[in-house]
């Protein structure tokens, strides 16, 4: 607030000092509720494709900015951090209400960092749809389809693809296009607008990068952007004869060819998935000018249930550093995307006085506010000063506040209504995932699906500078992992660990602790997790059996339980960590703290199965790639059910230590390295020096199934973006190479300072998880001796 007093002061617009949220409030108290102009959507993305660009975009765009923050700057509206500034990286999601037109758009500006996975994860479960950014630069990206697999998990099925930085050298919508394809994120990509590189033909022979315009092929409209990205809207003609007559574009420009050809086959690929558009086009006269006679009204319907079916993906295209495609991106997020409406049409849960069902999707702490939770409203309305149900933990919760928040800033509303997207203060006990009910018949309300965290690939152990900070560094690791549930903390042997996503997430975990709770520690070494398997030793002969006396009486429980390895073909439940835990009956056990009833004796032996598997007796490291089936269940009724989590943990332990260490398995990374020429043969060498194997020398990506066919969507030609065309060739002083490869994540934790010594400076890399690998015997002693344990 105090920056934008200043920056009010300093241009002497007394807009601009004037609280935003001011007018906001007007809107969200004097706009009548309707879901059906309620838009959820997340911005995801490869890291640096321009997401917060394109967010500081639209909210100057929506009049919500005077002027747009730079993420070079750190002035960005959505990365408030101080560690998000600092590093001009989004590191935690950012949800934001933006008014445009008639549509309400609760955008989450998401991070693009693998290491934040778990941001990523729990906006894309309560979206209703995405718009995914590419950088024409790049095309396809690791972390792009990292992100399309979360969305796809989560059945976010409508999405809008925006191909961004196209006034960018080497930016290429038929590159963008055809990476699309090859890496099989959708069989019909679909263009519905095409770049104008600059409207002086002569640019494009001389391969001049830029971006000066759009052609809406829907709408058959041009739009042209000044110097300072200010569109004018133009209509294109309706006949093939005035369109290449017209003044619109100069005498020759080599785009009006093309124009009526993309919009031909735009309508002939979507006639393909809807009959009554097929039965349109099938009327029309032969006439090659017929199909730009087809009006926007008579396209807009099908093309948006072609995209809520996820027949088609939408693509656009422009700039957001300069503002250009912008609109028409929110144009079409509200033309196409689905409304909560569209995703669930029941009018019983859109009622107000319907039950109460609500998802807490985040949890955060603010140090004026306190806890602050997260929610999406699925059903009936959350009222502020009510009492809710927590579905799965069966708590009783009081709702003190509800808030709607404009990234850092907060204002604060009675109620949130069907769909909408907000923020709750009061609750103490939620954490991500939990459903909230209304306390009338919440006892009986099932829960919502719950939102699962990446498993951790790196440890490190904290050290408290003296005993007396010993409770509060517990306190702060214990608040900082309900914030973020993809931290785990644990203590093992005495020692403090904890458990990320990788070295930056780790940094940023101690950032945060420093920061915000002002505690006193240190660090220790990074390690990666380990994994081990289950042994093949002999269990037959484990008693099933654990006695002990509860209030000087003798207590007998006894467990059966069937465990074996899993086979390599069969699949593992994220929820266990890469282990499979069932009932006898076959079907899955849920971990302990997603059980709704917490005194379920099922519920105590999840929580007691968790232990056993967490740290091995053999090595201490977390088990995995085990098959655990409950056979039966004997105990005392009177005794308490919290006494099978230690029965269940100790027969369980007994088990393993009687099948013996088995294999262990350490975290692979998949690296993509950029390096010139000459850089290659050292940078090769030194990936097997470190245990990696080369896939691939000479990639622009990783090998992939067969690409889709180009037939199913318009590619328009590569000199489209002039600084790829042929003019371009040749132009670069240096000759990139690509190399694909996989390595152990524990050999890679200093390759950025590796790799800047081997490439002189100019080498880049990305690295993403490859999940947990088998290690050789030798490593096995390496790995055992590196734990202690030998």
């Amino acid at each position: 607030m105090i920056i934008r007093l200043v920056a009010g002061f300093r241009c002497r617009d007394p807009q601009a000092w004037l609280p935003r949220r001011v007018c906001l409030r007007q809107l969200s108290t004097q706009t009548k509720h309707d879901p059906s102009k309620l838009r959820n959507m997340a911005l995801v993305a490869h890291i640096d494709s321009g997401k917060t660009t394109l967010t500081e975009s639209i909210l100057l765009q929506s009049h919500y900015l005077s002027s747009a923050g730079s993420v070079d700057t750190g002035s960005t509206t959505t990365d408030f951090l101080p560690a998000e500034r600092e590093r001009g990286i989004t590191i935690q999601s950012a949800s934001i209400p933006v008014r445009w037109k008639d549509w309400t758009f609760n955008l989450i500006d998401t991070p693009g960092h693998a290491d934040f996975g778990m941001e990523v994860e729990s906006a894309s479960r309560v979206v209703d749809g995405a718009v995914v950014l590419i950088d024409a630069v790049e095309g396809v990206e690791a972390q792009t389809k990292g992100v399309w697999r979360q969305l796809d998990r989560y059945d976010v099925n409508s999405r809008i693809l925006f191909l961004n930085k196209l006034d960018r050298p080497g930016a290429s919508f038929r590159s963008s296009m055809l990476s699309v394809l090859a890496n099989r994120l959708h069989p019909r990509p679909m263009a519905i607008a095409l770049p104008i590189a600059s409207f002086d033909p002569q640019d494009y022979a001389r391969a001049e990068p830029g971006i000066q315009g759009l052609v809406d092929l829907v709408k058959w409209e041009v739009w042209k952007f000044d110097a300072e990205g200010q569109p004018s809207i133009h209509p294109l003609p309706r006949t093939k004869d005035e369109l290449e007559q017209s003044d619109l574009f100069p005498p020759s420009h080599p785009i009006v060819p093309h124009l009526l050809p993309a919009r031909v086959t735009m309508l002939d690929n979507l006639a393909q998935v809807s009959e009554e558009l097929f039965d349109v086009l099938l009327n029309l006269p032969e006439d090659p000018s017929a199909y730009l006679s087809v009006q926007a009204s008579e396209i807009l319907p099908h093309l948006r249930a072609a995209t809520l079916r996820n027949d088609v993906l939408p693509v656009l295209c422009g700039s957001a550093f300069k503002h250009i495609g912008t609109e028409l991106l929110m144009n079409y997020v509200g033309e196409l995307l689905p409304s909560p409406a569209d995703v669930d049409p029941n009018l019983k849960v859109m009622a107000p006085t319907a039950p109460l069902r609500a998802l807490a999707w985040k949890v955060g702490w603010d140090k004026r506010k306190g806890w602050m939770t997260f929610v999406r409203v699925y059903a009936g309305t959350l009222k502020s000063q009510s009492s809710v149900l927590n579905a799965s933990q069966s708590q009783r919760e009081k709702v003190s506040k509800l808030l709607l928040l404009y990234a850092a800033e907060a204002e604060e509303v009675d109620s949130l209504p069907f769909g909408s997207v907000g923020a709750v203060l009061g609750l103490k006990h939620t954490r991500t995932g939990d459903t909230l009910v209304s306390v009338a018949g919440g006892s009986n309300a099932s829960s919502l699906r719950d939102i699962i965290p990446p498993p951790p690939l790196m440890s490190v152990s904290v050290i408290p500078h003296s005993h007396a900070d010993l409770e509060p560094v517990e306190e702060a690791l214990k608040a900082l992992a309900r914030t973020d549930p993809s931290v785990r903390v644990e203590t093992l042997e005495g020692q403090l660990l904890v458990h990320g996503l990788g070295a930056l997430h780790l940094e940023i975990v101690e950032s945060r602790l420093r920061d915000e709770w002002k505690v006193n520690f240190e660090f220790g070494q990074r390690r990666v997790s380990f994994r081990e398997c289950l042994g093949s030793g002999d269990i037959s002969g484990v008693s099933n059996l654990w006695q002990t006396e509860i209030g000087g009486q003798p207590v007998q429980i006894k467990l059966d339980f069937n465990v074996t390895p899993l086979s390599e073909d069969e699949s593992s439940d994220p929820l266990w960590d890469g282990n499979v835990v069932l009932t006898a009956d076959g079907k899955p056990l849920p971990p302990g703290e997603l059980h709704a009833n917490t005194n379920d004796p099922l519920a105590q032996v999840a929580r007691g199965i968790s232990s056993a598997l967490s740290s091995s007796p053999n090595t201490t490291l977390a088990l995995s790639r085990t098959r655990i089936q409950l056979n039966g269940l004997d105990y005392p009724k009177e005794v308490h059910p919290s006494v099978l989590a230690g029965a269940s943990a100790a027969i369980l332990r007994k088990v393993i230590r009687a099948a013996g260490q088995g294999d262990l398995m350490e975290p692979y990374i998949k690296l993509k390295i950029s390096v010139d020429e000459g850089s290659v043969g050292r940078v090769v060498e030194d990936l097997g020096e470190h245990g990696g194997e080369v896939l691939d020398l000479n990639a622009a990506e990783e090998a992939e199934p067969e690409p889709f066919v180009e037939e199913s969507a318009y590619v328009p030609p590569q000199w489209m973006s002039p600084s790829t065309g042929k003019a371009a060739k040749g132009t670069s002083s240096r000759m990139k190479r690509t190399i694909l490869a996989i390595a152990p994540l524990s050999q890679m934790l200093d390759y950025s300072s590796r790799l800047r010594a081997l490439s002189g400076g100019h080498g880049l890399f990305h690295m993403e998880n490859d999940g947990f690998r088998k290690v050789s015997a030798l490593r096995a002693v390496d790995i055992l001796r590196e734990l202690g344990r030998m």
